[in-house]
Protein backbone atom coordinates (compact mmCIF):
# COMPACT_ATOMS: atom_id res chain seq x y z
CA UNK A 1 0.00 0.00 0.00
CA UNK A 2 1.70 3.55 -0.82
CA UNK A 3 1.43 5.94 2.17
CA UNK A 4 2.05 8.61 -0.02
CA UNK A 5 0.82 9.93 -3.31
CA UNK A 6 1.30 12.61 -5.93
CA UNK A 7 -1.44 15.50 -6.30
CA UNK A 8 -1.56 18.51 -8.29
CA UNK A 9 -0.67 20.21 -5.06
CA UNK A 10 2.88 18.03 -4.18
CA UNK A 11 2.11 15.17 -2.41
CA UNK A 12 -0.72 13.81 0.09
CA UNK A 13 -1.80 10.55 1.92
CA UNK A 14 -3.82 7.90 0.73
CA UNK A 15 -6.81 8.64 2.72
CA UNK A 16 -6.67 12.65 1.68
CA UNK A 17 -6.55 11.50 -1.56
CA UNK A 18 -9.09 8.76 -1.29
CA UNK A 19 -11.40 11.93 0.57
CA UNK A 20 -10.72 13.74 -2.79
CA UNK A 21 -12.81 11.32 -5.14
CA UNK A 22 -16.42 12.55 -5.13
CA UNK A 23 -18.36 10.17 -3.68
CA UNK A 24 -20.96 8.44 -6.28
CA UNK A 25 -18.50 8.66 -8.90
CA UNK A 26 -16.92 5.00 -8.86
CA UNK A 27 -18.91 1.53 -8.29
CA UNK A 28 -17.13 -1.96 -7.61
CA UNK A 29 -18.51 -4.28 -10.28
CA UNK A 30 -20.40 -7.25 -8.14
CA UNK A 31 -18.79 -9.24 -10.97
CA UNK A 32 -15.33 -8.99 -11.89
CA UNK A 33 -14.61 -6.30 -9.48
CA UNK A 34 -13.73 -3.51 -12.42
CA UNK A 35 -13.71 -0.06 -11.23
CA UNK A 36 -16.30 1.72 -13.16
CA UNK A 37 -17.78 5.19 -13.53
CA UNK A 38 -21.35 4.90 -12.23
CA UNK A 39 -22.91 7.21 -14.56
CA UNK A 40 -21.48 5.06 -17.26
CA UNK A 41 -22.96 2.19 -15.69
CA UNK A 42 -26.20 3.60 -15.17
CA UNK A 43 -26.06 4.74 -19.07
CA UNK A 44 -25.42 0.63 -20.13
CA UNK A 45 -28.83 0.37 -17.47
CA UNK A 46 -26.96 -1.18 -14.93
CA UNK A 47 -25.19 -3.72 -16.93
CA UNK A 48 -20.80 -4.08 -16.30
CA UNK A 49 -19.42 -3.37 -20.06
CA UNK A 50 -16.95 -5.71 -19.51
CA UNK A 51 -18.40 -9.21 -17.74
CA UNK A 52 -22.07 -8.06 -18.28
CA UNK A 53 -22.87 -8.56 -14.66
CA UNK A 54 -26.54 -6.99 -14.32
CA UNK A 55 -26.27 -4.81 -11.49
CA UNK A 56 -29.33 -3.79 -9.48
CA UNK A 57 -31.73 -1.31 -10.69
CA UNK A 58 -34.80 0.24 -9.09
CA UNK A 59 -38.27 -0.02 -9.64
CA UNK A 60 -38.55 2.92 -11.92
CA UNK A 61 -35.83 1.96 -14.01
CA UNK A 62 -37.00 -1.49 -14.47
CA UNK A 63 -40.12 -0.50 -15.51
CA UNK A 64 -38.85 1.97 -18.05
CA UNK A 65 -36.67 -0.84 -19.44
CA UNK A 66 -40.16 -3.11 -20.08
CA UNK A 67 -42.34 -0.12 -21.33
CA UNK A 68 -42.70 2.47 -24.06
CA UNK A 69 -41.52 5.77 -23.04
CA UNK A 70 -43.61 8.00 -20.67
CA UNK A 71 -46.08 5.44 -21.58
CA UNK A 72 -47.59 4.13 -17.80
CA UNK A 73 -50.45 4.98 -15.64
CA UNK A 74 -50.07 4.19 -11.79
CA UNK A 75 -52.47 3.41 -9.73
CA UNK A 76 -53.34 1.73 -6.22
CA UNK A 77 -50.93 4.83 -4.62
CA UNK A 78 -53.60 5.19 -2.29
CA UNK A 79 -53.20 1.54 -0.58
CA UNK A 80 -50.78 2.01 2.32
CA UNK A 81 -48.93 -0.21 4.69
CA UNK A 82 -50.32 -0.16 8.38
CA UNK A 83 -48.92 -2.02 11.62
CA UNK A 84 -52.04 -4.32 12.85
CA UNK A 85 -49.64 -6.66 14.79
CA UNK A 86 -47.93 -3.26 16.18
CA UNK A 87 -44.52 -5.27 15.56
CA UNK A 88 -41.20 -4.63 17.02
CA UNK A 89 -37.89 -6.38 16.82
CA UNK A 90 -34.77 -4.12 17.08
CA UNK A 91 -36.84 -1.50 15.39
CA UNK A 92 -40.73 -0.76 14.81
CA UNK A 93 -42.55 -1.76 12.12
CA UNK A 94 -43.75 2.14 11.60
CA UNK A 95 -40.77 3.66 11.80
CA UNK A 96 -39.41 0.95 8.90
CA UNK A 97 -42.68 2.13 6.97
CA UNK A 98 -41.21 5.70 7.73
CA UNK A 99 -38.13 4.88 6.77
CA UNK A 100 -38.35 2.86 3.48
CA UNK A 101 -40.96 5.61 2.28
CA UNK A 102 -38.75 8.67 3.50
CA UNK A 103 -35.65 6.87 1.62
CA UNK A 104 -37.66 5.23 -1.85
CA UNK A 105 -40.27 7.89 -1.82
CA UNK A 106 -42.53 5.20 -2.57
CA UNK A 107 -45.64 4.22 -0.37
CA UNK A 108 -44.95 0.64 -0.79
CA UNK A 109 -42.96 -1.88 -2.56
CA UNK A 110 -44.70 -2.10 -5.85
CA UNK A 111 -45.95 -0.06 -8.25
CA UNK A 112 -48.59 -1.40 -10.43
CA UNK A 113 -50.59 0.68 -13.28
CA UNK A 114 -51.32 0.27 -17.10
CA UNK A 115 -48.96 0.71 -20.33
CA UNK A 116 -47.49 -0.41 -23.98
CA UNK A 117 -44.84 -2.33 -24.74
CA UNK A 118 -44.03 -2.12 -28.53
CA UNK A 119 -47.30 -0.38 -28.93
CA UNK A 120 -48.75 -3.33 -27.17
CA UNK A 121 -51.11 -2.62 -23.99
CA UNK A 122 -50.36 -4.30 -21.06
CA UNK A 123 -51.23 -4.49 -16.93
CA UNK A 124 -47.88 -4.07 -15.30
CA UNK A 125 -46.52 -4.40 -11.38
CA UNK A 126 -43.14 -4.16 -10.54
CA UNK A 127 -41.49 -5.02 -6.87
CA UNK A 128 -39.04 -2.58 -5.40
CA UNK A 129 -36.20 -4.19 -4.03
CA UNK A 130 -35.41 -1.38 -2.47
CA UNK A 131 -38.19 -0.55 -0.32
CA UNK A 132 -37.78 -3.67 2.34
CA UNK A 133 -36.10 -5.92 -0.29
CA UNK A 134 -39.23 -5.74 -2.10
CA UNK A 135 -41.02 -8.08 0.49
CA UNK A 136 -44.80 -8.99 0.00
CA UNK A 137 -47.11 -7.32 2.58
CA UNK A 138 -50.96 -6.69 2.57
CA UNK A 139 -50.38 -3.56 0.36
CA UNK A 140 -47.98 -5.82 -2.18
CA UNK A 141 -50.64 -8.21 -2.56
CA UNK A 142 -53.55 -6.19 -3.12
CA UNK A 143 -52.12 -3.54 -5.57
CA UNK A 144 -51.49 -6.79 -7.65
CA UNK A 145 -54.38 -8.26 -7.00
CA UNK A 146 -56.18 -4.72 -7.92
CA UNK A 147 -53.66 -5.17 -11.59
CA UNK A 148 -54.67 -8.68 -12.38
CA UNK A 149 -58.41 -7.72 -11.92
CA UNK A 150 -58.33 -4.68 -14.27
CA UNK A 151 -56.50 -7.09 -17.07
CA UNK A 152 -58.68 -9.63 -16.57
CA UNK A 153 -61.66 -6.71 -16.71
CA UNK A 154 -60.43 -4.88 -19.26
CA UNK A 155 -58.13 -7.94 -21.07
CA UNK A 156 -55.16 -7.19 -20.78
CA UNK A 157 -52.07 -9.14 -20.94
CA UNK A 158 -50.00 -8.80 -17.50
CA UNK A 159 -46.41 -8.75 -16.74
CA UNK A 160 -45.31 -8.47 -13.27
CA UNK A 161 -41.28 -7.68 -12.63
CA UNK A 162 -40.05 -9.29 -9.90
CA UNK A 163 -37.08 -8.23 -7.30
CA UNK A 164 -38.13 -9.41 -3.96
CA UNK A 165 -36.82 -11.22 -0.64
CA UNK A 166 -40.20 -12.91 0.03
CA UNK A 167 -42.93 -12.30 2.18
CA UNK A 168 -42.97 -9.52 4.60
CA UNK A 169 -42.20 -11.00 8.15
CA UNK A 170 -43.60 -7.59 10.25
CA UNK A 171 -46.94 -8.72 9.25
CA UNK A 172 -47.30 -12.56 10.10
CA UNK A 173 -50.11 -14.64 8.28
CA UNK A 174 -51.01 -11.15 6.77
CA UNK A 175 -48.61 -11.63 4.16
CA UNK A 176 -48.56 -14.80 3.61
CA UNK A 177 -52.19 -14.78 2.59
CA UNK A 178 -51.05 -12.67 -0.02
CA UNK A 179 -49.29 -15.62 -1.89
CA UNK A 180 -52.93 -17.42 -1.92
CA UNK A 181 -54.28 -14.08 -2.84
CA UNK A 182 -52.51 -13.05 -6.06
CA UNK A 183 -52.86 -16.65 -7.50
CA UNK A 184 -56.23 -16.36 -7.24
CA UNK A 185 -56.50 -13.36 -9.20
CA UNK A 186 -53.99 -15.32 -11.84
CA UNK A 187 -56.33 -17.80 -12.26
CA UNK A 188 -58.90 -15.35 -12.84
CA UNK A 189 -57.13 -13.80 -15.13
CA UNK A 190 -56.10 -16.94 -17.08
CA UNK A 191 -59.78 -17.53 -17.69
CA UNK A 192 -59.63 -13.88 -19.78
CA UNK A 193 -57.44 -15.57 -21.93
CA UNK A 194 -55.33 -13.36 -22.16
CA UNK A 195 -51.37 -14.17 -21.13
CA UNK A 196 -49.27 -13.83 -17.79
CA UNK A 197 -45.54 -13.18 -18.60
CA UNK A 198 -43.40 -13.25 -15.19
CA UNK A 199 -40.06 -11.85 -15.31
CA UNK A 200 -37.73 -12.49 -12.76
CA UNK A 201 -34.49 -10.15 -11.49
CA UNK A 202 -31.83 -10.95 -8.85
CA UNK A 203 -32.97 -11.98 -6.38
CA UNK A 204 -36.38 -13.54 -6.40
CA UNK A 205 -37.28 -15.66 -3.44
CA UNK A 206 -39.11 -17.07 -0.85
CA UNK A 207 -42.92 -16.41 -0.80
CA UNK A 208 -43.28 -14.41 -4.27
CA UNK A 209 -40.81 -17.20 -5.68
CA UNK A 210 -43.80 -19.94 -4.34
CA UNK A 211 -46.26 -17.74 -5.50
CA UNK A 212 -47.17 -16.23 -8.57
CA UNK A 213 -43.59 -15.10 -10.05
CA UNK A 214 -43.09 -18.74 -11.20
CA UNK A 215 -46.74 -19.36 -12.38
CA UNK A 216 -45.97 -17.23 -15.51
CA UNK A 217 -47.61 -18.33 -18.87
CA UNK A 218 -43.79 -17.15 -19.70
CA UNK A 219 -41.30 -17.53 -17.20
CA UNK A 220 -38.25 -14.52 -18.00
CA UNK A 221 -35.07 -14.27 -16.27
CA UNK A 222 -32.36 -12.10 -16.18
CA UNK A 223 -28.91 -13.49 -16.43
CA UNK A 224 -27.54 -14.69 -12.88
CA UNK A 225 -30.36 -13.70 -11.11
CA UNK A 226 -30.62 -15.68 -7.78
CA UNK A 227 -34.51 -17.45 -7.74
CA UNK A 228 -35.82 -20.01 -5.60
CA UNK A 229 -37.75 -20.10 -2.11
CA UNK A 230 -34.96 -20.88 0.55
CA UNK A 231 -31.39 -19.40 0.20
CA UNK A 232 -28.63 -21.67 -0.95
CA UNK A 233 -27.33 -21.38 2.34
CA UNK A 234 -30.02 -22.25 4.41
CA UNK A 235 -30.48 -25.30 1.97
CA UNK A 236 -26.92 -26.14 2.38
CA UNK A 237 -27.17 -26.00 6.78
CA UNK A 238 -30.27 -28.28 6.61
CA UNK A 239 -29.27 -30.94 4.22
CA UNK A 240 -26.05 -31.24 5.15
CA UNK A 241 -24.73 -31.09 1.50
CA UNK A 242 -22.98 -28.99 -1.22
CA UNK A 243 -25.13 -27.18 -3.73
CA UNK A 244 -24.30 -27.79 -7.06
CA UNK A 245 -22.79 -24.76 -8.86
CA UNK A 246 -24.36 -22.56 -9.61
CA UNK A 247 -27.59 -23.58 -7.75
CA UNK A 248 -30.75 -21.38 -8.01
CA UNK A 249 -29.00 -19.38 -10.72
CA UNK A 250 -31.47 -18.55 -13.93
CA UNK A 251 -28.91 -20.68 -16.19
CA UNK A 252 -29.36 -23.76 -13.51
CA UNK A 253 -33.14 -23.56 -13.70
CA UNK A 254 -33.32 -22.67 -17.12
CA UNK A 255 -30.91 -26.06 -17.64
CA UNK A 256 -33.90 -28.16 -15.26
CA UNK A 257 -37.02 -26.48 -16.85
CA UNK A 258 -37.99 -24.26 -14.47
CA UNK A 259 -38.29 -21.17 -16.54
CA UNK A 260 -38.04 -20.48 -20.23
CA UNK A 261 -35.64 -18.03 -21.06
CA UNK A 262 -32.86 -15.73 -19.81
CA UNK A 263 -32.79 -11.81 -21.54
CA UNK A 264 -30.32 -10.11 -21.26
CA UNK A 265 -31.59 -6.47 -19.71
CA UNK A 266 -31.04 -4.47 -23.24
CA UNK A 267 -32.71 -7.34 -24.87
CA UNK A 268 -35.88 -7.47 -22.59
CA UNK A 269 -38.27 -4.54 -24.11
CA UNK A 270 -37.99 -6.26 -27.44
CA UNK A 271 -38.44 -9.75 -26.46
CA UNK A 272 -41.62 -9.07 -24.29
CA UNK A 273 -42.99 -7.39 -27.45
CA UNK A 274 -42.40 -10.10 -29.23
CA UNK A 275 -43.96 -13.00 -26.74
CA UNK A 276 -47.06 -10.62 -26.68
CA UNK A 277 -47.41 -10.27 -30.18
CA UNK A 278 -47.13 -14.30 -30.42
CA UNK A 279 -49.61 -14.67 -27.25
CA UNK A 280 -52.03 -12.14 -28.04
CA UNK A 281 -52.69 -12.57 -31.52
CA UNK A 282 -56.30 -11.51 -32.66
CA UNK A 283 -57.49 -11.05 -29.37
CA UNK A 284 -55.79 -7.33 -28.32
CA UNK A 285 -57.76 -4.49 -27.15
CA UNK A 286 -56.51 -0.85 -28.85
Amino acid sequence: MAWWKRNDRGLATAAESRKSVPKGVWTKCGGCSEILVESDLAANHGVCPRCEHHHALGVRQRIELLLDPESIQEFGEGVEPVDPLGFKDSKKYKDRIKAARKKTGLADAVVVGVGHVEGIKVAIGALAFEYMGGSMGSVVGERLTRMLELATEQRLPAIISSASGGARMQEGILSLMQMAKTVAALGRHRKSGQPYISVLHHPTTGGVAASYAMLGDVIVAEPRALIGFAGPRVIEQTIRQKLPEGFQRSEFLLEHGMIDMIVPRKELRGRIGFLLRALCAGSRPS
